[in-house]
């Protein structure tokens, strides 16, 4: 039997959906727009198609955007400055700094500078700690995504074993933590780990997030299982470029019961789990209820 696709779009515009309607909810009875700021250095642009396209989603979402384009040459002094203002407008209630940053920019020292409570990115290290510890924080975009996908997919996680291959801290590392807090058995695989195949066969939930195109074949997925794949890699392939996953899909899709497509899967998540996280952080930010099922 051919695997379930999971459909990310459709999930996505359903997030989306959710998070306007509590939006439309929070102005008609609070008097608050949720605000979200991008912050974008230098012209690469694939970022500024990205950042063009979350700015035109959070306005849908019927959420104020606050676009801050900076040169490439953006001294840190500056943009450290501009975070400093954003932290303390109260009209925004999200910040994100646009990634990769141009190279005389410290990543890790501009991330750290937003204030943790609006790092919708959940990349600030006290978010890190939060999520390390089990406590309350943001929680970095993609692994939310795919927490959602999974617990629409199968309700309760609790007691699965759970393989993520990949150990960034942008999606594996978040992504086991999430796993664990849902109860799963986690282990975190790379591309050193020996016999890698072995180790994945023993999944019944396998999330791909090594970087690496089609790495994943479906001879190393268990029967039944559930496969997110998270990679996005364009190959050239007949003298034409496409979009492949970390995942071989046709025959990964042959074997597991479900599994997501790239295009079309995790990705769309990224910019709706964004929008969740903006709305989430505002609620926070007011001492009001946190939208129901858009956090963790």
């Amino acid at each position: 039997m051919a695997a379930v696709v999971i459909d990310g779009k459709a999930f996505a515009a359903d997030v989306r959906a959710r998070v306007a309607a509590h939006v439309a909810r929070l102005h008609e009875e609070q008097g608050i727009k949720p605000g979200l700021a991008v912050v974008l250095v230098g012209e690469d642009p694939a970022s500024q198609v990205y950042v063009r396209n979350k700015g035109a989603q959070t306005v849908d979402c019927g959420m104020a955007s606050f676009e801050h384009k900076l040169a490439a040459d953006t001294s840190e002094a500056d943009l450290l400055a501009l975070i400093a203002r954003l932290n303390a407008d109260p009209a925004v209630h999200g910040i994100l700094v646009q990634l990769p940053l141009p190279r005389h920019l410290n990543s890790d020292l501009v991330i750290n500078s937003i204030d943790p409570a609006k790092d919708v990115d959940g990349f600030h290290i006290s978010n890190v700690g939060l999520l390390g510890t089990g406590q309350k924080a943001m929680v970095p975009c993609t692994p939310l995504g795919c927490l959602m996908m999974l617990r629409d997919h199968h309700g309760s996680l609790a007691g699965m074993n759970a393989v993520v291959v990949g150990r960034s801290n942008i999606v594996g590392k978040p992504m086991a933590q999430l796993l664990l807090g849902d109860s799963c058995t986690v282990t975190i695989a790379h591309s050193r780990t020996r016999d890698l195949a072995a180790v994945c066969r023993g999944a019944d939930i396998l999330v791909a997030a090594v970087g690496r195109p089609e790495m994943i074949t479906g001879d190393m997925v268990k029967p039944g299982a559930t496969v997110i794949d998270v990679g996005i890699n364009r190959i050239e392939r007949e003298g034409r470029a496409r979009l492949v996953g970390d995942v071989h899909y046709a025959s990964a899709a042959a074997v597991a019961g479900a599994i997501t497509p790239v295009p079309g899967g995790v990705g769309p998540m990224t910019i709706a789990c964004l929008l969740a996280n903006t709305l989430t952080a505002c609620c926070r930010s007011h001492g009001l209820p946190e939208p129901e099922g858009l956090t963790v």
